[in-house]
């Protein structure tokens, strides 16, 4: 797809799997214009866009699905409520005017899954602005939609009405797919499924979330992220976790033996041995291969590894680099000090 705007050229080409596909980039790269392209909102100088099998816009065959036609519900940073509606309205104003509603029971279902029931007979004004968001998400799954764009939903809020809406779109990777919006990290690790990275209009890179969190397809390395699984809680108030490249041992999960984990791990958090430490305080000692060292800073250097099928990254200085004698293909032990635990749901 290529468009201009002014002195802005905007020139991508990517496929969005199923879930959660994050377009993610610093301000200017271009993701609204996206958005608003996917959207029918403006039509792109030359391009190609298809939802589910189904072509939206097509420049060289004169192809050019009416936005009102295209089956696609947006949610933007501001919630864009109907002022003079209380909720139940608002909700209902999207069911409406869906090409293919729902079932009635639908809407009481999608309103308790949102935690919109005691919300129903507020106007907008009486609410807070997670509470807006929950409503503008209702009334978007409400319209039947094929694709929910979400333009930094979040961006508005504060980090407690970000964490109060994060579990309600996690709940949504599972009703329809969806493109997100955002330049903020941790949002991407925790909801999204692949990410696609730009920058000045042009995408640079695109793969799994696991692989946007070791830096292998650029970007910002956090670190890294496993798939995991609760193996089983202990007498002793942790909690084993199972992954393909072994066990992590964590504070307790409050959660049922067997349930899904996103684990999070911090470049910052992994320190590297030659040899198997027998006589520290962590509780994770991981064998591991280096399969490329990257360059962060003039100080430090990320060493990306593998476990199992799992990567994640070890910030080091340049000089422990040096000393260790580091170098890719070498067998290593990867000290990880803590971890931070997303729920997938």
């Amino acid at each position: 797809m290529r468009h201009r705007l002014g002195d802005f050229a905007l020139d991508v080409d990517f496929h969005a799997g199923l879930g959660v596909t994050a377009l993610f980039g610093p301000s200017g790269a271009g993701k609204t214009s996206i958005v608003n392209a996917i959207a029918g909102l403006i039509q792109p100088r030359e391009g190609r866009i298809v939802v589910e099998g189904c072509v939206l816009l097509d420049t060289a065959s004169n192809i050019d699905v009416p936005a009102h036609k295209r089956r696609i519900a947006c949610v933007f940073q501001d919630a864009r409520l109907f002022p003079h509606m209380d909720v139940e309205t608002n909700l209902l104003f999207g069911w409406r005017r869906a090409e293919n509603p729902v079932e009635p029971q639908e809407i009481k279902r999608i309103s308790t899954m949102l935690g919109l029931d005691h919300l129903l007979e507020r106007k907008p004004a009486k609410l807070s602005g997670g509470e807006k968001s929950r409503v503008a998400l209702g009334r978007a799954l409400l319209s039947s939609p094929s694709l929910l764009l979400l333009d930094e939903p979040l961006a508005a809020l504060d980090e407690a009405r970000k964490n109060e809406i994060l579990p309600y779109l996690e709940r949504l990777r599972a009703e329809v797919p969806m493109l997100y919006v955002s330049h903020a990290v941790d949002e991407v690790l925790r909801l999204a499924n692949n990410v696609v990275l730009l920058r000045e209009g042009r995408a640079t890179g695109q793969g799994s979330v696991f692989e946007f969190a070791s830096g292998s397809i650029g970007g910002v390395a956090a670190g890294g992220m496993i798939a995991a699984r609760i193996a089983s809680h202990r007498d002793d108030g942790l909690s084993e976790l199972s992954f393909d490249g072994g066990m992590l041992i964590v504070a307790r999960v409050n959660r049922d033996v067997r349930s899904d984990l996103r684990v999070r791990i911090r470049a910052e958090d992994v320190m590297l041995a030659l040899e198997e430490p027998r006589a520290v305080s962590a509780n994770n000692i991981l064998p591991a291969e280096i399969t490329a060292i990257r360059d962060v800073s003039q100080t430090q250097v990320d060493v990306a590894l593998a476990c199992g099928s799992a990567s994640f990254a070890s910030r080091i200085t340049r000089a422990s680099l040096a000393r260790l004698a580091l170098t890719p293909g070498q067998r290593v032990f990867a000290i990880i000090k803590s971890v931070t635990i997303d729920p997938q749901v």
